[in-house]
């Protein structure tokens, strides 16, 4: 197994696919499945069952998760676009 290179409460930058070029904070690390969960991003809806705490079922809003290829950490992005001479990121 590769030797991860972010761990939880890094923050990291998307670097691949829909959420490209958005920040945030890692929630937790997948080790076995090489995933994250970044907070705020890559949201999916999970439709809940009925249960006796939620009678009427619900559909919550959480974070998925994105493949640990796909993100950077964000201080090694900065240096990266400094080293560039592009304009760094708000």
């Amino acid at each position: 197994m590769a030797k991860q290179h972010v761990k939880r409460g890094d923050e990291v930058v998307v670097i691949a696919g829909t959420e490209r070029g958005k920040r945030g904070k890692i929630i937790s690390v997948l080790t076995k499945k090489n995933r994250v969960i970044v907070e705020g991003l890559k949201m999916i809806k999970r439709h809940m069952r009925k249960t006796q705490r939620q009678p009427q079922g619900a559909i919550v809003e959480r974070e998925g998760t994105i493949h640990m290829s796909n993100v950077m950490l964000a201080e090694k992005f900065d240096a990266r676009a400094a080293k560039r001479g592009v304009a760094k990121p708000a």
